[in-house]
């Protein structure tokens, strides 16, 4: 199976805060971690982790950050032919703070993520395709527009997109506050659309109908940044039909909830099956 990823590649600066700070206030007594991040560099190595064969396409900077945000996908082996270096714009940055609940607020400053042009891709984009929001909207669309398989548009950070997208897209995957930006247009388009609502699970519609809900095993979460978004994907282009493939990634995004980091907190595939199985 193999999994094209166009998307964000970050380094996240982790503060693990005693709680989130309101507006204008300063919280102290945090703790500071550097794992990599970026939503397609997540997707990406979850993806690969779950047993997909997958590939990021994206852009770093000349600096030291790009080696840190690219480490744990190189260690695993997702194919980085794509990804780019800009001389002229840093290595994106997302500042998270989390709080003992796992509840985190994000800042990012996209840097090279926004030097992603439509020039880079291939013209031909074989295989299954993820996307999501983080990258120029006219990359994202025409990285869509070039795919010949299933398209996963994971709809983060909402933003306006085209009608096109909406209805090319074999399935759309977007949390409530998401779902709540794009109304009634999720459902034009007659692929899936999933909507998460974190630890209350997840549901799949199709046309506006509710075809399945999951909700995902109970953990001790620390950090809400997880899988689900690979999960969903693999799980429906092995054929698991809309209750099962929910089940699976529900399970992927509460196992990831349970260690720091998007990337080191990854499940691999047996971690998913194991958390299913009880």
């Amino acid at each position: 199976m193999r999994i094209t990823v166009v998307g964000s590649i970050n380094l996240d600066l982790v503060a693990t805060a005693p709680q989130l700070p309101a507006p204008g206030e300063t919280v102290t007594g945090a703790t500071l971690a550097r794992h990599p991040g970026g939503k397609g560099a997540n997707q990406a190595l979850a993806a690969e982790k779950l047993g997909a064969e997958a590939s990021l396409i994206g852009r770093v900077g000349n600096d030291a950050m790009a080696g840190e945000a690219l480490a744990l996908m190189e260690d695993l082996g997702v194919d980085l032919a794509g990804v780019e270096v800009d001389v002229a714009a840093p290595t994106g940055v997302a500042l998270i703070a989390v709080d003992p609940t796992g509840e985190n607020q994000i800042v990012v400053a996209a840097g090279a993520n926004h030097m992603v042009t439509p020039e880079q891709l291939p013209q031909r984009i074989e295989g299954a395709l993820i996307v999501q929001l983080e990258l120029p909207i006219e990359t994202v669309e025409a990285a869509v527009g070039r795919a010949t398989g299933f398209v996963c548009a994971n709809l983060a950070p909402a933003a306006p997109v085209s009608e096109l997208l909406l209805r090319r897209a074999d399935l759309i995957v977007v949390n409530e506050t998401e779902a709540a930006f794009y109304g009634d247009g999720l459902h034009r388009g007659g692929g899936r659309v999933v909507v998460t609502k974190g630890a209350r699970g997840a549901a799949m519609y199709q046309r506006g109908v509710e075809m399945a809900w999951a909700t995902p095993p109970a953990v001790e979460a620390v950090d809400a940044t997880g899988a689900f978004v690979a999960a969903i994907t693999v799980a429906l282009l092995e054929g698991m039909d809309p209750a099962e493939a929910l089940r699976f990634a529900c399970a992927a995004g509460a196992f990831a909830a349970t260690r720091p980091g998007a990337q080191p907190s990854a499940p691999e595939r047996d971690q998913v099956e194991a958390l299913l199985a009880g």
